[in-house]
């Protein structure tokens, strides 16, 4: 039995219930830490699959694909109260992005699309769902923590890519 079964079980016979309640929420809360905290600090680019299909479905031109698909950017999320901030710095170019959850913001995005974006927690992971503008295709993005690395898939259409990154030292 492991430490905290053994304490939840000696505040039951300590006819402490309330305690062993809280025990068991602070130990799933711990286990099973949500994105708003599992996604803070550093990711160094590790790999990318069909990164330039999906540029190119989203409407990124030749010069730029070719571009972005050999950069390794590392990113930087923070959350502070209620605005979340996120930086993505590589050889190509630095780009910063806030928002606040369930708030439709504008953006043009680091590929130079112009979007509404609009960040949700679903689950266990952060979507970002892109509403192109004059005539630009909508995209979704999710990002979640799997195996200690942060995923991130994007998609628009059929066209999924996905990147990884692993947490800096």
């Amino acid at each position: 039995m492991s430490r905290l079964g053994s304490l939840v079980q000696f505040c039951h016979r300590a006819q402490n219930p309330m305690f062993a309640a809280f025990l068991r929420t602070a130990h799933c809360a711990l286990k099973n830490m949500p994105i708003q905290s599992d996604i803070v600090g550093k990711w160094n680019f590790v790999s990318s699959e069909n990164f330039d299909e999906y540029l190119k479905e989203v409407g990124v031109g030749w010069a730029v694909r070719t571009i972005a698909t050999k950069t390794k950017p590392t990113l930087e999320f923070a959350v502070k109260g209620d605005e979340w901030t996120m930086n993505s710095n590589s050889t190509f170019k630095n780009y910063t992005l806030k928002w606040k959850l369930g708030a439709a913001s504008d953006e043009k995005t680091a590929d130079g699309r112009d979007v509404s974006s609009v960040f949700n927690v679903e689950g266990d992971k952060l979507v970002q769902v892109e509403t192109g503008k004059g005539g630009g295709k909508d995209s979704r993005i999710e990002r979640y923590i799997e195996n200690g690395k942060l995923v991130i898939v994007c998609t628009c259409n059929n066209v999924k890519c996905t990147r990884v990154y692993e947490k800096a030292a």
